[in-house]
């Protein structure tokens, strides 16, 4: 007698797209504002908010988040969707830090980082909307 063992499909809870979504949203967000953020930070005290290891280090958390949920959830719907979204959007973030010439560049770096942001965010809101938001 052969026993069948059923594969269970291993899936990210949907807060991990909806947590993705709002942290990219806000990434963009500060971005959107780091022009006037670097005009108030001195004024302020606030140098954290302006340091490069917090960038780089969000950056490798949003890289990590949105390629484990996109796999995931491709694997589950098997829709390239929110891949459409998610490649570009991390092609501009982190040619924003590693090219130098744009990360010196205060008000391209802020658009790219926002743009790349928004389109991270978006992506998540897809896969998510792929892996629960509808049944046939």
């Amino acid at each position: 007698m052969v026993a069948i063992v059923k594969r269970r499909k291993v899936q990210l809870p949907p807060w991990a797209d909806r947590l993705g979504a709002i942290g990219a949203f806000i990434c963009a967000l500060h971005c959107a504002l780091i022009p006037l953020a670097l005009a108030l930070i001195p004024t302020l005290g606030l140098g954290l908010v302006a340091w490069h290891g917090a960038e780089v280090g969000f950056s490798v958390l949003a890289t990590v988040l949105a390629v484990t949920s996109l796999v995931l959830g491709y694997r589950n719907h098997r829709a390239y969707h929110a891949w459409l979204l998610v490649a570009p959007g991390l092609a501009l973030i982190w040619f924003s830090l590693l090219y130098p010439p744009l990360h010196a560049s205060v008000l391209p770096h802020a658009a790219a980082m926002t743009v790349g942001g928004v389109l991270i965010a978006l992506a998540h809101l897809v896969n998510l909307r792929l892996s629960y938001g509808h049944t046939h």
